[in-house]
């Protein structure tokens, strides 16, 4: 992600600080903050007092929660949200002179939140779950979209910038991110009602029936018996429950689980072959694609050699 209009060389001049040094964009009612950090360092602190939600830029952190004590890979490509309230401490274990560490958080106040939710459960319904568009306050970190990374660079360019149509443009902006937002929780949601209840009717089922059979090719007219809908009600309903077409969402699940393997220490060859890709070139290509980096730049940046 480039921070546009705002280069590195300008944000050390304007520095105060080795360790998350901080530079602020005010919006409405939102606020962009670029963080550089030019030393390792350990157990540096953040708080929320709005909803933040980070990305990576550049380098890797380490973010420890009262869930992962021993402290999560944050890297580029990946959004971490902190709800209101919420603390956390982070690492730096690469950050250097040459090399800092950056990150940008956007502030997003609870009162729009709560707008944009009572507007989601007004035009839109998720029917499978008894579940409300209401924002749970939990952190999520997880890969984001190459829409989300999109969308994120469109907002730092406005945020950095004096466009005549800032505000009204980034009013569009924080409101797009917020449904993003909401969407991955209702997917969540989803996911997990999937796994307690696979059979609870047709769209769980082909969910379920895909999830088990990761590594086989894709079978339409196997997902519609499974459904027991036409092919087009099977896409329309992918569409709206997920966002994505069926064959999409299990290329999802396959690189997903690619990218923890070789997380988890195995090889790039290994994990395109364990998860249902018959070409290297291609997986490298699609991985590239979907997380911003290939998949031998990913192993070095989750610390495998």
């Amino acid at each position: 992600m480039q921070i546009e209009k705002l280069s590195l060389s300008k944000r050390r001049e304007k520095r105060q600080l080795l360790i998350e040094n901080k530079l602020r964009f005010a919006g409405p009612d939102s606020e962009l903050s670029v963080y550089d950090t030019y030393r390792a360092a350990t157990g540096v602190g953040l708080a929320a007092e709005q909803l933040l939600f980070c990305g990576m830029v550049s380098g890797r952190k380490v973010m420890h929660d009262l869930r992962h004590q021993e402290g999560e890979l944050f890297l580029p490509h990946e959004s971490y949200v902190m709800p209101p309230g919420d603390y956390v401490e982070i690492d730096f274990p690469d950050a250097k002179e040459e090399a800092p560490t950056t990150c940008l958080t956007i502030e997003i106040s609870k009162d729009r939140i709560s707008k944009i939710s009572e507007r989601m459960r007004d035009l839109t319904k998720l029917e499978i779950v008894d579940h409300s568009w209401e924002y749970q306050p939990r952190i999520i970190h997880t890969h984001h979209t190459t829409d989300t990374q999109k969308l994120l660079e469109k907002m730092v360019s406005l945020y950095t910038q004096n466009d005549p149509d800032k505000e009204i443009m980034l009013d569009l902006g924080v409101t797009e991110l917020v449904i993003r937002l909401l969407r991955e929780q209702g997917r969540d949601v989803l996911l997990s009602y999937c796994q307690r209840d696979p059979d609870a009717n047709g769209i769980t089922a082909a969910i379920h029936y895909l999830e088990q059979n990761l590594c086989s090719p894709l079978d339409v007219e196997q997902l519609c018996r499974r459904a027991c809908m036409s092919r087009s009600r099977l896409y329309v309903e992918f569409k709206k429950q997920l966002g994505c077409t069926p064959g999409e969402f299990q290329q999802q699940l396959r690189l997903k689980s690619a990218a923890e393997a070789i997380r988890g220490g195995k090889s790039v060859t290994d994990a395109c072959y364990s998860f249902g890709f018959n070409d290297l070139s291609h997986f490298s290509r699609r991985f590239t694609r979907f997380f911003g980096c290939s998949p031998s730049q990913y192993r070095l940046q989750s610390g495998n050699e």
